[in-house]
């Protein structure tokens, strides 16, 4: 089978220079660790999750994928980076976390190996980092049953978002590495609901996700003008 890869080399070794800092929960990842817990219950208060198939594209170190699992789910985790996936699963083994398996798989390829085999599939702050997020997207839509969820988040594009992601939060603030994101892949709400509709994945939610830096507090709100997540569903 001709496997399919969506991914830019640049940005797979971004990610894999870093692997051994993904658990570190002062360290590069530590915005992801403390947004994981309000994405998670967002998520899992539309699509209980204990008991289903769940797969996490994109996975990286397992972050969401691994506190997935510890609600009950049966999770897959999947990425284009091989050294964030073998952090993954030590720490899957170290923290003894069952229900979780890991593999190095496109979105794509996988899709057309079982089609219409996950419960809820989950791309979390992966788009804006590929060649062609539509093709993702696709391939997201034939993962998941009829009646599943997709649960995707990403970054907006505008001014406001150059100025508070990238500016502020690689330059100013030092809460990513720098480099970490190009404004040029960021992608409206609107394109990103567009290319689901497209392919039969219904709007149901929407929130945005905001930071306080003085306070260093997270939230979820109504703003969707920077951070933003979308849930749909398979009609």
């Amino acid at each position: 089978m001709t496997q399919t890869v969506n991914a830019d080399p640049a940005e797979l070794a971004k990610f894999s220079d870093l692997a051994h800092r993904w658990w570190d929960l002062d360290g590069e990842f530590k915005p992801l660790h403390r947004i994981n817990p309000l994405r998670l219950a967002w998520l899992a208060g539309m699509a209980p999750l204990k008991g289903k198939r769940v797969l996490d594209i994109g996975c990286g170190g397992g972050i969401l994928a691994d506190a997935m699992a510890r609600q009950g789910a049966d999770v897959l985790g999947i990425d284009l980076a091989a050294k964030p996936l073998k952090v993954a699963q030590l720490h899957a083994l170290d923290a003894q976390t069952e229900g979780v398996s890991y593999r190095e798989v496109s979105a794509e390829d996988l899709a057309a190996e079982q089609p219409e085999s996950f419960d809820v599939v989950t791309c979390m702050e992966m788009l804006e980092h590929v060649p062609d997020p539509s093709s993702v997207v696709h391939a997201c839509s034939q993962l998941v049953k009829p009646g599943g969820w997709v649960f995707f988040s990403t970054l907006n594009r505008n001014p406001k978002s150059f100025a508070f992601a990238i500016v502020g939060a690689e330059y100013i603030l030092n809460l990513l590495p720098r480099g970490t994101h190009e404004y040029d892949k960021l992608i409206r709400p609107s394109e990103l609901v567009g290319w689901c509709r497209s392919n039969g994945l219904s709007l149901q939610a929407t929130k945005g996700m905001e930071y306080n830096p003085f306070t260093q507090r997270y939230w979820l709100s109504g703003d969707t003008s920077v951070n933003y997540l979308l849930a749909t569903q398979k009609t």
